[in-house]
């Protein structure tokens, strides 16, 4: 009585917090950043992002190009570890946005270019780089006609090329619409997890809240040929007349030596019922819904196949073979094991060390690690805590993730050795090597892809500086971690054999084909549940779409275990039925050899759906990034199928009743 005397006003005391904070706060909203107000003619500056090209795939600093720089100088915007790898460069810019305040702007008049400056230009013109810039955290939509749809698009390009035309013209006029919603602070409260860092806007700040919130950020490009002799008497921000975006040709600036080129533009502000937590909507917008479930239901009938093959194994074949084998006396059980065939015969072979037991450790570790990254990452971003508006925060989390999964990737390879050499002898090596193993992969492929991008001074080039970081996060968080993993495995329970091993190997019969044909045609049925997705994913990252369909991706990720668990199986009984005791390695490459045809997709992709991808640099650094994926997808997919095979494979011989 006394315990639940102290315990009840604590309860009530949770139980009337939970009741005031319910009736103070009416909503949340989680993705995106902290949601910004302004009044009427407050000052808001875009910023802008690195230079893109899906031809190219190589970024560049915006201010490689002769273009206006901010009055007090070019300065960069504070960025995370998943903006400097993904080659992101966000400096501020001279455009000036006063809230609801419409006006026509001029900015500024190059000097004459230079013949390095003309060839520049064109270069990025013809290589369609596009130019991207962000309002309140939004990146700017161009709307464009094709075939009588709207296609939207984030950013404007640089410059066009008209067609049967040697001339390029450089876009100089932009014709900004912005879209507003008023906010009334009528007391909703918003989280937010954006670039700003997590905010709530309370009760207490609903008269200083109240005002308008930037919901849309909209451009129409221009080029307008402007007499250099009357624009440069003007100053930045002085006035000038709207300007109709001339379609003559005569009429446009182009681009050549002597040139000297006005920038200019014009903001429309426009009153939206588009409420602050949906803003992004238009930006998200994915289309082809129908077959995201189409690949879904596709992978379920493949696991609803291999389910079916599974259950047969399971109940018609094992049980019944285990049944009759424990219900007969020693001596019929003698005068069986002379007549026996299949998985049986290979009972004193079958836990024999496989070849390299370091390296299959290692893998699996390094497995571990990914899957559990993976899973983590996209469990989160499905329940929306990984905003686009979060630039980078993807790749940042993914790469904290993988480095406090360390443990576990030590943990899993030191406990494989335990059970593959009885002993914990060497436990530090293997740990080392896992530690070591798919970082130093990476590391090796993202050198030789940052001299190329070196070379072409592309703002993709990792810094000496995020260098030093990267090995710093490996060296004193990623090892130490892993090695604590290896050391809690030797503590941990060691999985005994249920049967003995003989000293002498038991002669594999031949066979008609090889048996790694079917290993390697394993991987079609898993790579069957990914390939729509691949896709999408594909699309995302080399032609600038926008990805966040997590929650397909989550779905079609759990199918993925389950097929790979299930192939691993299948053939791994396979195997054992045809007195072949050599499971190991088939079992991790049944499900992992999915990474071989994932790469030959990528191929597939750079050959027939990025043909606007031109240049070796261009292939090379797509190549070397699919190569990287594939590792991981082989280490995730092959730790998944060889778990599941080797429970599966000791829950079958600890059946088994040996003498």
């Amino acid at each position: 009585m006394a315990f639940s005397e102290i315990k009840m006003p604590g309860v009530c005391s949770v139980f009337l917090l939970v009741v005031l904070f319910a009736h103070y706060s009416h909503g949340f909203y989680l993705p995106g950043s902290y949601m910004h107000t302004y009044s009427t003619s407050d000052t808001i500056f875009a910023k802008v992002n690195s230079l893109t090209s899906i031809e190219t795939e190589l970024p560049f600093s915006y201010y490689s190009l002769p273009y206006c720089k901010p009055l007090d100088g070019i300065k960069k915007s504070a960025e995370n570890l998943g903006e400097l790898l993904m080659g992101d460069q966000i400096d501020n810019s001279p455009y000036r946005f006063r809230m609801n305040v419409n006006e026509s702007l001029y900015l500024c008049t190059t000097s004459p270019l230079n013949e390095l400056e003309v060839k520049l230009l064109k270069q990025r013109t013809r290589d369609l780089y596009q130019v991207n810039m962000i309002l309140d955290n939004l990146p700017v939509m161009r709307i464009a006609k094709q075939n009588g749809v709207n296609i939207q698009w984030t950013g404007f390009p640089v410059g066009y090329t008209p067609p049967n035309s040697n001339d390029d013209y450089i876009i100089n006029h932009l014709k900004f619409k912005v879209l507003v919603h008023e906010y009334e602070g009528t007391g909703v409260q918003i989280i937010g997890t954006g670039e700003e860092g997590m905010g709530v806007i309370s009760e207490a700040d609903q008269k200083k809240a109240s005002g308008f919130e930037i919901v849309g950020f909209e451009v129409i490009p221009c080029s307008v040929k402007y007499d250099p002799e009357v624009m440069t008497k003007l100053h930045m921000y002085d006035g000038i007349s709207p300007v109709n975006c001339p379609l003559e040709l005569d009429k446009s600036q182009i681009i050549r030596e002597r040139e000297r080129i006005s920038f200019t533009y014009e903001v429309e502000f426009v009153k939206s019922d588009i409420k602050w937590p949906s803003r992004w909507d238009a930006y998200l917008k994915m289309e082809g819904a129908r077959v995201h479930w189409f690949s879904i239901l596709n992978s379920l009938m493949v696991i609803t196949f291999l389910a079916g093959i599974v259950f047969v194994i399971f109940l018609r074949t094992v049980r019944r073979d285990l049944t009759r084998y424990e219900e007969l006396d020693k001596e019929a059980q003698a005068q069986m094991n002379e007549e026996l065939s299949g998985w049986k015969l290979v009972v004193g072979d079958v836990f024999r060390e496989p070849d390299c037991p370091k390296l299959l450790c290692v893998m699996i570790g390094d497995g571990v690690q990914i899957t559990g990254m993976a899973a983590v990452t996209i469990v989160f971003a499905a329940f929306g805590f990984m905003s686009p508006a979060s630039r980078g925060m993807l790749l940042t989390g993914m790469i904290i993730l993988y480095l406090f999964l360390g443990t576990a990737a030590g943990y899993a390879a030191v406990r494989l050795w335990r059970i593959l050499k009885g002993t914990s002898e060497g436990w530090r090596s293997v740990s080392w090597s896992v530690a070591c193993f798919f970082p130093g992969v990476v590391f090796v492929i993202l050198t030789v892809l940052n001299f190329i991008l070196w070379g072409s001074k592309s703002t993709g080039a990792i810094p000496i500086s995020l260098y030093f970081i990267l090995l710093s996060l490996w060296f004193c968080i990623s090892v130490p971690l892993t090695l604590l993993g290896g050391f809690l495995g030797t503590r941990a329970e060691p999985i005994e054999y249920p049967v003995r091993t003989n000293q002498i190997p038991r002669e594999i019969p031949a066979r008609k084909y090889p048996s790694w044909l079917l290993v390697l045609g394993a991987g079609t049925l898993p790579f069957g549940t990914l390939f729509i997705e691949l896709f999408f994913i594909l699309s995302s990252i080399w032609l600038g779409r926008f990805y966040y369909v997590f929650g397909f991706l989550l779905i079609v990720l759990l199918l993925l275990v389950i097929v790979c668990a299930e192939v691993s199986v299948v053939l791994t009984y396979m195997h054992l039925c045809v007195e072949d005791w050599r499971w190991w390695w088939k079992a991790f490459f049944a499900s992992g050899s999915v990474a071989l045809y994932v790469f030959l997709y990528s191929i597939n992709y750079l050959v027939f759906d990025l043909q606007s991808l031109s240049g070796p640099v261009s292939a090379i650094l797509y190549l070397g990034y699919s190569m990287i994926m594939a590792v991981a997808i082989m280490l995730s997919t092959g730790t998944i199928g060889f778990i599941t095979s080797f429970y599966f494979v000791h829950y079958l011989f600890s059946s088994v009743k040996i003498d």
